[in-house]
């Protein structure tokens, strides 16, 4: 899958270190992922979550933090809409972001 884009994580690890091994993790794996439905995420990230607007949210170090993306299956792309903390994610509406 071709990710877009790395820098919203980098950003996010610089500020809360104990997130980095967990965002690079998962980084390298949906990167050499192809997913073509869901149920590829699914039997990868049983915890994923899926909302509206093909919006995946997927919990980030034990569930300490929330990574939020879009999925285009037909083009192999994945778009990082938000990364925070579970306070800064009950702030957002995942459906828009």
């Amino acid at each position: 899958m071709r990710i877009i884009s790395r820098r919203i994580l980098r950003e996010f690890w610089e500020k809360h270190p104990d997130a980095t091994i967990s965002l690079q993790t998962w980084f390298h794996d949906v990167k050499r992922a192809d997913w073509k439905s869901p149920a590829d995420i699914k039997a990868i990230y049983r915890n994923a979550s899926f909302v509206a607007n093909n919006r995946i949210v997927f919990n980030i170090k034990g569930n300490h933090y929330r990574l939020v993306v879009v999925v285009v299956f037909q083009h192999g792309l994945v778009y990082i809409r938000f990364v925070g903390t579970h306070e800064e994610y009950d702030r957002i509406d995942v459906t828009t972001i």
